[in-house]
């Protein structure tokens, strides 16, 4: 059985030490740069499975890099940085990243953050579900993630596709915004209920057809459903 890879993007060595020496005792294979355009490169080198990604990055930010690996991969990334404003938060996740950890951390807390999203994923990898029918226009296919508009593949970023697969599972159910954070980004998300709404726009802009009501139903304050 192969080790969980970790990819470390980071230029503080320090944190990287600390980090790399944590997660190889957790059984990881880690790697680390200490730039984003060697990250990026790495990222092809290496094929992580999870990423550790700061925002402040010499040669490139940390937003750039988290938009061309999401643009290319659907592998979690985990934002690490000193930067605790919202507005910081909520475009680290609209770019794709999948959680949102500011320093300084316990690196207890990033090892079980780690092991969250890795759950996330490894869940869903193993789902062998027939090809599920939301609507006459638009399919998933849970064994491959993929999803399908008018018969054409649609790129869904991991947290768009875990949202529009939790909804098709429960038909008809109204779920709140904190019971989706709960679910799909899991107990040590730090972000806010402004992080569904974005994900669910961009759901919307995805896979919404001219002729039809939105794939998504929003039940004004309360939460979303899919009928």
């Amino acid at each position: 059985m192969k080790n969980d890879k970790i990819l470390i993007i980071e230029d503080d060595l320090y944190i990287c030490d600390i980090l790399s020496y944590k997660l190889k005792k957790e059984g990881y294979d880690v790697k680390y740069v200490l730039d984003g355009e060697s990250g990026l490169i790495e990222v092809d080198n290496f094929r992580p499975d999870l990423i550790l990604l700061d925002i402040m990055l010499p040669t490139m930010s940390g937003f750039e890099v988290c938009k061309e690996i999401t643009q290319r991969y659907t592998i979690p990334i985990i934002m690490l940085t000193a930067r605790n404003d919202i507005t910081d938060k909520i475009l680290g996740l609209e770019l794709g990243a999948d959680d949102y950890i500011t320093k300084p951390f316990d690196i207890r807390e990033v090892a079980a953050r780690i092991k969250a999203a890795l759950r996330r994923v490894n869940l869903s990898n193993s789902i062998t579900d027939d090809t599920i029918i939301i609507n006459d226009f638009v399919k998933i296919e849970p064994s491959s993630r993929k999803v399908y508009l008018n018969n054409t593949e649609i790129k869904l970023k991991p947290k768009e596709y875990d949202l529009l697969y939790m909804l098709s599972q429960n038909r008809n159910r109204i779920f709140t915004r904190d019971q989706l954070l709960d679910n799909i980004w899991g107990y040590y998300f730090e972000g806010s209920s402004r992080t569904v709404d974005v994900h669910v726009q961009r759901i919307r802009k995805k896979l919404d057809a001219d002729t039809t009501k939105s794939i998504v139903e929003t039940v004004f304050g309360v939460g979303y459903m899919m009928r």
